[in-house]
């Protein structure tokens, strides 16, 4: 049965459901690939498997009643450790909360369960889910699969290291900066960043439990997979209204219309504001672009006339600043203090979250404002265009390092958060959905992913693209050794 363990959440559905394989055969299947490749990776950091082996007899019982709990039924995934899950522990990796068990579940995480997945356990990430590497103080590094002395990314960095190499087939993450995107791109596996608000974050810590929500903007709830049809499965068992969180719209998410890829309208760039990235990336992107245009889309390298990253990056930083810097009593200094101050990044991102903690009211609402307008710029252009393409970070995953140290860029130092966000964190600001998809590999061999960018509230219109560019970018590669 080793064959499963490569097989994507939607061919495990269907396996199960057919008999195949039962449900307790996939779980000990994942649970033996588990046992022989997490000591090394530190993916999974709260594992879940006696109550997962009775949900799976559970599963398999109901199945040959004739009972079929939802689309994912006996399939088993992980979940990053910053949602709440009934009665298994939920830390954000943050020592006060070492212990904490909570007594229900994230929506999100709800409706992952009500759909029949069986739950495998917690993945790690750094401290409340604040940095792009997996650096967690309660459990220690993760580790990228395609080279374990590289990071995996952050925050959801060891839920893509999980489904990357094979111990879980879906996993839910969340981005405020670049969390599912950051990893997907350093391990090889496909992402989606949702429209703002279009999935409940009721039950998602950074904010500890009980504590005022201070992030109001920007983050969201997205899975992490090996293939874009366990996206869309996941997007329409998450999304949707939730009496917990007013702020979900009751927006419908239909079926995309279906299109051949010489049908689409691409643009695509590799500089924003002048932010370098790795030889290998731009390689990567102007092969992607050639190959669709003799595959006959209308394709374009350009930017958003008039849109100014250096605006979005310190919109997007002082916004982040401000609500993180309002819940300050309840949240480190270690996160918002003196660490962050001290390290030795230096760069725009760094100084304009250390300013947002300072902000008054008018200098706040000046910045959301802002945001308002940078939303209006890029959807005009969006308009003329399907998708958009860009770099996801400077480069492929890079070594383990100290936070806020430089990243090296084909020989030349970058700051830390300019290397790593300066692409991604403009999309959280917009709003707009963005998913990631596997794209090419650096000349040593690491994975190299884009990000495909799409009109606010179109996300399955925007899955359906990426699909369709996958004709060309081919379907996921596992990691040697794997």
């Amino acid at each position: 049965m080793n064959d499963l363990i490569f097989r994507t959440a939607t061919e495990l559905a269907n396996v199960i459901r057919d008999e195949t394989a039962s449900a307790q055969e996939v779980l000990d299947t994942h649970l033996r690939h588990i046992a022989k490749h997490n000591p090394g990776l530190n993916a999974i950091v709260t594992p879940n498997e006696e109550k997962a082996r009775q949900r799976a007899q559970e599963a398999d019982a109901a199945l040959a009643r004739g009972e079929v709990w939802g689309p994912l039924h006996g399939v088993p995934v992980t979940i990053k450790d910053v949602f709440e899950t009934a009665g298994l522990r939920t830390t954000s990796s943050f020592k006060p909360l070492a212990n904490y068990i909570p007594h229900q579940d994230a929506t999100a995480v709800a409706r992952i369960r009500g759909a029949g997945a069986i739950i495998l356990g917690k993945t790690n990430l750094p401290m409340l889910a604040s940095d792009i590497q997996s650096n967690s103080p309660l459990f220690g590094r993760a580790n990228n699969p395609w080279d374990t002395t590289r990071t995996p990314g952050g925050s959801t960095g060891g839920g893509a290291a999980s489904v990357a190499a094979g111990l879980s087939p879906l996993e839910i993450g969340s981005d405020l900066g670049g969390s599912v995107r950051i990893p997907a791109h350093f391990c090889g596996i496909f992402a989606l960043k949702t429209s703002e608000h279009l999935v409940s974050l009721a039950g998602h810590i950074p904010e500890p439990p009980e504590a005022p929500r201070a992030v109001r903007h920007m983050a969201v709830i997205g899975p992490l997979a090996r293939s874009i049809a366990d996206l869309r499965l996941a997007l329409s068992l998450i999304a949707g209204v939730d009496g917990r969180r007013w702020e979900v719209p009751p927006v419908s998410l239909p079926p995309a219309t279906k299109r051949s890829l010489r049908e689409y309208r691409v643009a695509w760039t590799d500089d924003f504001g002048g932010i370098p990235v790795t030889q290998d990336t731009r390689t990567a992107l102007e092969t992607l672009a050639e190959k669709l245009a003799q595959a006959g889309c209308r394709v374009e390298r350009l930017n958003p006339p008039e849109f100014s990253f250096r605006l979005a990056w310190e919109t997007w930083g002082e916004i982040v600043g401000s609500e993180i810097g309002a819940g300050m009593p309840l949240v480190p200094r270690l996160l918002t203090g003196m660490q962050f101050r001290m390290m030795s990044d230096s760069s725009l991102i760094k100084r304009s979250v250390l300013r947002g903690l300072r902000l008054n009211m008018p200098r706040y609402v000046k910045a959301l404002t802002q945001r308002d307008a940078l939303i209006s710029k890029l959807e005009d252009f969006l308009s003329e265009w399907d998708v958009w393409l860009c770099p996801v970070s400077a480069g492929p995953a890079f070594t383990h390092c100290k936070t806020g140290h430089a990243i090296e860029v084909d020989g030349q130092k970058v700051p830390y958060f300019l290397a790593s966000m300066s692409y991604t964190i403009v999309f959280n600001l917009t709003g707009n959905p963005v998913v990631v998809i596997p794209t090419g590999s650096s000349k040593e061999g690491l994975p190299i992913g884009i990000q495909v960018v799409g009109r606010r509230w179109q996300d399955m219109e925007l899955l359906a693209a990426a699909e369709a560019l996958t004709e060309v970018t081919g379907p996921f590669r596992r990691p040697p050794g794997y």
